[in-house]
């Protein structure tokens, strides 16, 4: 055999080698999402909080502590450092009138043959258009952690931001605390999502209708505050086919809260009125203006 068949003999079985390494599969790969993405994997309706929308009112909350010792005190704080550098939001320590009260007992707690290492959530929730607000929560912190990271603090304080248990064992909310447990990135997105609307009032027309008698207007609406902070004062303009035919000042309005507005014998000067529209003027920010106005048409 000459040196050339050799030659070609051995470069053909180099090729056949890699083919065969190439195409022909020597083992499995799987591929997945990256991440420790609890809620969205594990809960079968997809809901991460009691309720949808659930945030504070700002993403700077306050907190107090009361009567802990050095240990849980440490732990809660470093809680609060925790979620601050994995998301938008920011806390900080008052005197008084806290959005988050902090305190501990030394006794232990059973429910259903397990021991609890802590209690938290929303106290006092606010039904604003798509938001729930939290105003209040607290944490009952009664266990300390024996966790290079506070998992049970900050299983309390992601129950007081509203967020639910999960069914991933890795989960810093599944309702058994380890060690390795974390939190969740499509909570920690979740959260900077929710926080990334800006704290504004959101003056809305709730309802509205109208009834013109001769030449006198009567009308009725429902104005609430949907928004995220209290609404100062605004003005509503009533229009009958473009013209102003009144101005009724609205005053303050908290968060969730509403006011109903007759209105009788409003003069009107033109004849036929086609279409009335009454519109919200404010001078602040709102989350919205698009929901500030509101058209009439006659019934046909």
């Amino acid at each position: 055999m000459s040196v050339k068949t050799i030659l070609f003999v051995l470069f053909s079985l180099f090729v056949i080698s890699l083919m065969i390494f190439y195409f022909v599969p020597f083992s499995t790969i799987n591929f997945g999402r990256t991440g420790n993405y609890n809620f969205s994997t594990s809960n079968e309706d997809g809901g991460m909080q009691f309720y949808s929308n659930l945030r504070f009112p700002s993403s700077v909350i306050s907190y107090k502590i009361s009567d802990c010792p050095l240990q849980k005190q440490d732990d809660m704080e470093y809680a609060f450092e925790i979620v601050e550098d994995l998301t938008s939001l920011d806390f900080y320590s008052v005197e008084s009138n806290e959005q988050i009260f902090v305190t501990c007992e030394q006794r232990s707690k059973i429910s259903e043959g397990l021991f609890i290492a802590g209690e938290g959530g929303p106290t006092n929730i606010t039904v604003a258009g798509d938001f729930n607000v939290i105003s209040r929560g607290e944490i009952l912190l009664i266990r300390e952690s024996n966790c290079e990271t506070p998992n049970v603090a900050i299983h309390e304080l992601l129950h007081v931001l509203g967020f639910e248990h999960s069914n991933n064992k890795e989960n810093i909310m599944y309702n058994i605390t380890n060690c390795y447990q974390t939190i969740g990135d499509d909570m920690i997105q979740f959260i900077d999502d929710l926080y990334s609307i800006e704290s504004n009032p959101d003056l809305i027309f709730k309802e509205a209708s109208a009834s013109i008698s001769g030449r006198f207007l009567n009308v009725e609406m429902t104005v609430m505050n949907a928004g995220l902070k209290d609404a100062d004062d605004s003005i509503i303009n009533v229009y009958a086919d473009g013209n102003l035919i009144k101005e009724i000042e609205l005053s303050s309005l908290e968060i969730g809260s509403g006011r109903i507005i007759s209105l009788k014998n409003i003069f009107v000067a033109q004849i036929n009125v086609k279409e009335l529209e009454l519109q919200i003027d404010s001078a602040f920010s709102e989350i919205s203006k698009e929901n500030n106005k509101i058209k009439l048409e006659i019934k046909k």
